[in-house]
């Protein structure tokens, strides 16, 4: 069984409902089927229902099932508008701005995942909206997770007829949100990634802090950065096990990391990749992706309060539907 078919599996033990507030793109619609016909989840569409039926009949998709609610026309539009009205006032929100911002299917959505009256469990955006646009209003409005001292981004990938990391499957982290992470954020992001890595997959994390150098074989200021990091995740977590700075091959490949790092805990068996910066992971990811023809769920968020996702612009139908999966087991464990 695959990784997202095991995802799909968890997620059935006990059904969430995920919101989607980017309701009249197609492919939103035909994930919206995918996940109604294999019961994995509750959906809510939000946004013109006029639109996002019409847009399901033109494209023979059928979305019977999901709830689709209009901000515009939902009884609970006021009771939103001065929720974030009172979220906000401090920051120098007025009841006008709130009364814009509440129509906007994901600040809406945002504040249905803040309402433990709405019973929602999730969201997922980004199909259309920027990475910046769909964490704003998460981090105005739900605010950081009680023990996360930063909001970073991941991404699961599975590789097919692969022999490394977790039979294929890694995380790969941060490749969508933080820019340049300092030695701290660096080592707050492996953390994290190390949790969803054992959320997720339900495996033990090997962590590998990635750089161009191993064990000292360059130094630099950035490789400096990633051994500063390293020790720091030490500290923070000394039963996890995690080591860098490290290059991929040495992370990755046994017999490599023999010849490299022949004193290195991971063995080259690491499934939990830190990459030392976003132009890093980014590229990464995509090279993975697109010449390893490996599946992408991402990028996907840690630090929330709530889970919310993030998606990749250029995402398919199918990769939304695996998203959804991901967030309902993760709002299992929340």
């Amino acid at each position: 069984m695959s990784f997202i078919d095991e995802i799909k599996e968890r997620a059935k033990q006990q059904i969430k409902t995920i919101v989607l507030p980017e309701a009249e793109d197609i492919r939103i619609l035909k994930a919206t089927e995918i996940v109604l016909n294999e019961k994995y989840a509750n959906i809510i569409l939000v946004g013109d229902k006029r639109k996002i039926e019409e847009k399901a009949k033109q494209n023979n998709v059928n979305i019977d099932g999901a709830k689709i609610i209009d901000p515009n026309n939902s009884p609970d539009y006021d009771k939103y508008v001065n929720l974030l009205y009172e979220l906000r006032k401090n920051k120098g929100m007025t009841i006008e701005n709130a009364k814009e911002l509440v129509k906007d299917p994901v600040y809406f959505g945002m504040l249905m995942l803040k309402d433990e009256e709405s019973k929602v469990d999730g969201l997922v955006s980004g199909a259309i909206h920027s990475t910046s646009d769909t964490l704003r209003p998460a981090l105005q409005i739900l605010k950081t997770a009680p023990d996360t001292k930063l909001v970073s981004a991941f991404f699961v990938m599975v590789v097919p007829n692969c022999e490394y990391g977790e039979n294929g499957t890694f995380i790969f982290g941060d490749a969508g949100l933080n820019e340049n992470p300092g030695q701290e954020e660096l080592s707050e992001i492996a953390i994290s990634s190390s949790k969803s890595f054992k959320q997720l997959v339900q495996k033990e994390p090997k962590v590998a802090m990635l750089s161009y150098s191993t064990h000292g074989s360059a130094k630099s200021e950035s490789t400096q950065k990633v051994i500063d990091a390293t020790k720091a995740v030490k500290e923070k977590a000394p039963n996890l096990k995690v080591d860098g700075e490290l290059q991929l091959d040495a992370a990755i490949i046994p017999e490599i990391a023999k010849m490299k790092a022949p004193t290195s805990e991971l063995k080259g068996e690491a499934n939990v990749l830190i990459f030392p910066d976003l132009n890093a992971g980014n590229i990464g990811y995509k090279l993975v992706q697109r010449l390893g023809k490996a599946e992408a769920y991402g990028p996907l968020c840690q630090g929330i309060a709530k889970p919310v996702n993030d998606l990749s612009r250029g995402c398919s139908s199918i990769d939304v539907a695996g998203v959804i999966a991901i967030t309902a087991v993760q709002a299992q464990s929340n």
